[in-house]
């Protein structure tokens, strides 16, 4: 199945007309015609069943003739992950974590990060790419990038972890996740989480956590997290 996104698209409407360059991409691109099937979400776990009635490259029109809603996760998946020196990791990241379930993303900006401007449309638009093609019908919420110290001020349901490399007492992930609970997770940047850091996360109530025997990049550690507490809840 072929999945379109336009996230104005409602339960109260009984048509729809694309904007001029989604028209342009189904009509000219895809070479769709009249009475042709789309499957289109609105990323709100929606899944509309559509026919189109005008084969406009300017203004595609489709009725809608069905719609069903995809059930809620019964748990919230929150990632911080710092922003990574490479764009292209953090944009892999985005990409994988949006095929395997997660549900927000926060990109922080920690002292050790070597990247502290951050442009998010092109994270979006990964995030609409992923969702398509991993025939999800809910998209992440993708935050605006915020300084680590305001992001630990924040409240939080649920269990909440950071994950770090430093040598002092942590849990092992895996192990302190339960079922059908929301949780926030905080992966650091390269030069991993400073001590300082740490230490607020502690005092905020979030437990330090390990994902494994092995030193991970940025982008790994945040996928191993998402998997983690994904498979957690099959």
């Amino acid at each position: 199945m072929q999945l379109f996104y336009n996230q104005n698209i409602t339960e109260t409407a009984t048509s729809f007309v694309f904007d001029k360059e989604e028209s342009k991409h189904m009509i000219k691109v895809l070479r769709k015609k009249e009475g042709d099937i789309l499957y289109v979400t609105n990323g709100f776990g929606y899944l509309f069943t559509t026919e189109i009635t005008i084969a406009s490259d300017n203004k595609c029109t489709v009725k809608i003739n069905s719609f069903e809603k995809q059930e809620k996760s019964k748990f919230h998946l929150h990632l911080a992950v710092a922003p990574t020196k490479m764009n292209e990791r953090y944009e892999w990241f985005l990409e994988k974590a949006t095929e395997i379930g997660i549900q927000e993303i926060t990109p922080i900006i920690c002292e050790h990060s070597e990247r502290k401007v951050i442009k998010t449309d092109r994270f979006q638009k990964i995030l609409e790419s992923a969702m398509k093609q991993s025939l999800h019908y809910y998209l992440p919420k993708l935050n605006e990038p915020i300084a680590y110290k305001d992001f630990i001020k924040k409240e939080f349901n649920g269990q909440k972890f950071i994950a770090h490399c430093e040598e002092t007492d942590k849990k092992s992930l895996k192990n302190e996740l339960e079922v059908c609970e929301d949780v926030t997770i905080l992966i650091g940047p390269e030069g991993d989480f400073s001590v300082k850091e740490i230490q607020q996360a502690i005092e905020s109530s979030f437990i330090p956590v390990s994902l494994g025997n092995t030193r991970l990049r940025t982008e790994t550690a945040a996928i191993v997290a998402c998997h983690s507490v994904v498979i957690k809840n099959e």
